[in-house]
């Protein structure tokens, strides 16, 4: 049975010169109220659908979420799916890092923050890891200066049985055993449009000095895989921010970080449930929750 029959019942074309509707007959609910249901399809004056007009919602989604609660839809999703552990790249203040984290703790994100990698071993971002009870390991230097070689770093990785990882301000190029080891698992946010103003020497406030100067008119985070390059890997998200006339990088920086957190945050939770695809051309593409026949 379709998802029309089901819930509404069985259901007759009609055509008239001006719109083409269905006619509905009446469903036999086991309460003695009568369910309303809404939608945006007109119907021609003329014909009577029942006694009691019945409104119709925009999809069968719409109504089932209505009867049974709203969040049983992306409860349902996320039951599919197996709880993700995510490993988190930083080397600055963090502030990406601290917006997922909080997303996972909230039940937003579908995963856990395992361990978090950094370069700086005093940096916001690994204070605050150490504060939440999640495990810092320093790369590519250790604390007593010895070299933690990638070999290792992605051995180190493993161990946390990490699904994905995410990078969020760190600033080192990542070795290629670690991409060979996490294909298409390694997520990267950069603060413009890529592909313009990104690259090596393009990080923090010298991406926005750069867009400003260009006289560019839109500017935004770019969340993007992660291949051998910097910021040359597949795009998989961006949202435009408008450059205004009398900004300053810093005012342009605070706009981008803001989009940078509600941007990253969305993008995880769809890698966590698994609702990230590849066209045949290489290109990822982001199911939306509510239907996944629909791209982000």
């Amino acid at each position: 049975m379709d998802a029309h029959s089901s819930v509404f019942g069985n259901y007759s074309t009609i055509n008239s010169p001006k719109t083409q509707c269905y006619a509905l007959k009446p469903v036999a609910f086991s309460s003695s109220k009568h369910v309303l249901l809404r939608t945006h399809l007109s119907f021609p004056s003329n014909i009577a659908i029942t006694e009691k007009r019945l409104r119709i919602r925009a999809s069968v989604e719409e109504v089932h979420s209505e009867i049974v609660g709203p969040n049983v839809l992306e409860d349902s999703v996320k039951a599919k799916v197996r709880r993700k552990n995510l490993a988190v790249f930083v080397s600055g203040g963090g502030s990406n890092f601290k917006s997922l984290h909080e997303a996972t703790v909230n039940g937003f994100i579908h995963g856990d923050i395992s361990v978090l990698i950094t370069n700086k071993p005093d940096c916001g971002g690994a204070e605050f890891a150490r504060d939440k009870g999640i495990p810092v390991i320093l790369f590519p230097k250790v604390k007593d200066g010895s070299v933690l070689s990638s070999k290792d770093l992605v051995n180190a990785i493993r161990s946390y049985k990490v699904d994905f990882i995410v990078l969020a301000g760190y600033l080192k190029l990542i070795p290629t055993e670690l991409i060979q080891a996490f294909p298409r698992s390694i997520l990267n946010i950069h603060p413009s449009l890529l592909p313009a103003f990104g690259g090596k020497g393009y990080y923090g406030m010298k991406v926005h000095k750069a867009v400003i100067a260009s006289g560019a008119r839109y500017s935004g985070p770019t969340i993007h895989y992660v291949d051998e390059e910097y910021d040359r890997g597949r795009i998989l998200a961006q949202r435009i921010v408008p450059v205004l006339p009398n900004d300053t990088a810093e005012e342009l920086a605070a706009r981008v970080l803001h989009q940078e957190h509600k941007l990253y945050k969305e993008v995880v939770a769809a890698l966590c449930e698994e609702r990230i695809i590849w066209r045949e051309d290489g290109v990822p593409l982001i199911q939306c929750k509510e239907n996944l026949s629909v791209y982000k």
